[in-house]
């Protein structure tokens, strides 16, 4: 029996932007496989419902990929698969894969000569790097800088370097509660003509992206607090 195909199932970002998340194919999709693999089953069972789910959820099968789950074996998430019946992978919030441990599950199936197929969908990354108006012919996401402040000045100032260097676009993110602090640690040790875009809550109701120099944002901080935001860095000339 042929093994089934892995769907990766983009999700929306923000509150209320469903609309612009789900495309018909996405919607045919959903309704064409009754397994998932997910990272939190209740917003995974709610963006079904959004997204127009015909089948009783009564009927599906979600298997439980959050962080508490993670680390045994992978097995039990491709007896489906290696069945032949075919599964989506959601993420918590965007595109699997993408800064996101379902990019492990992936690997697995390459491994394991199962398809794996990408649904078109959000990605908060992209999506900032579009609005920016930075060179989106190189670009690098770096994911999350270090913690410690030292060692985060240090990995901002070698950012700034790559960007000046090559002309390379620097993408990173922060934990949602942490941004305000990183956001002070961009804007007292970045050049004050490095340009820094912030896109913040992309998609939602009260979304704010805005392209600045470092002095430009000294004299008008936005608060970040517990707004999912992506930090763009680009070279000062």
């Amino acid at each position: 029996m042929p093994y089934g195909t892995l769907f990766l199932i983009p999700v929306p970002l923000a509150e209320e932007a469903a609309a612009k998340t789900f495309t018909p194919y996405l919607v045919d999709t959903i309704n064409s496989i009754k397994e998932y693999i997910v990272e939190n089953e209740k917003t995974a069972r709610r963006f079904l419902k959004e997204a127009g789910l015909k089948t009783p959820q009564s009927e599906l099968i979600i298997h439980d990929y959050g962080k508490h789950s993670r680390g045994s074996s992978l097995k039990p998430y491709f007896t489906g698969l290696q069945a032949g019946n075919n599964v989506g992978l959601m993420s918590e919030a965007g595109c699997p894969g993408i800064a996101d441990p379902g990019a492990e599950l992936i690997a697995e199936a390459h491994k394991r000569g199962i398809k794996v197929v990408p649904l078109v969908g959000p990605s908060s990354i992209l999506l900032a790097l579009m609005a920016s108006g930075f060179n989106g012919q190189s670009f690098a996401f770096q994911g999350y800088l270090p913690i410690d402040k030292a060692d985060r000045s240090k990995r901002i100032r070698e950012l700034e370097g790559l960007a000046d260097r090559f002309n390379q676009t620097q993408i990173f993110i922060e934990t949602p509660f942490r941004n305000n602090p990183l956001l002070e640690e961009l804007l007292k040790t970045g050049h004050p003509k490095t340009k820094l875009c912030i896109a913040c809550n992309l998609t939602g109701a009260d979304e704010f992206v805005q392209t600045k120099t470092i002095a430009e944002w000294q004299t008008n901080i936005p608060d970040l607090h517990k707004k999912p935001t992506i930090f763009v860095l680009s070279r000062s000339v």
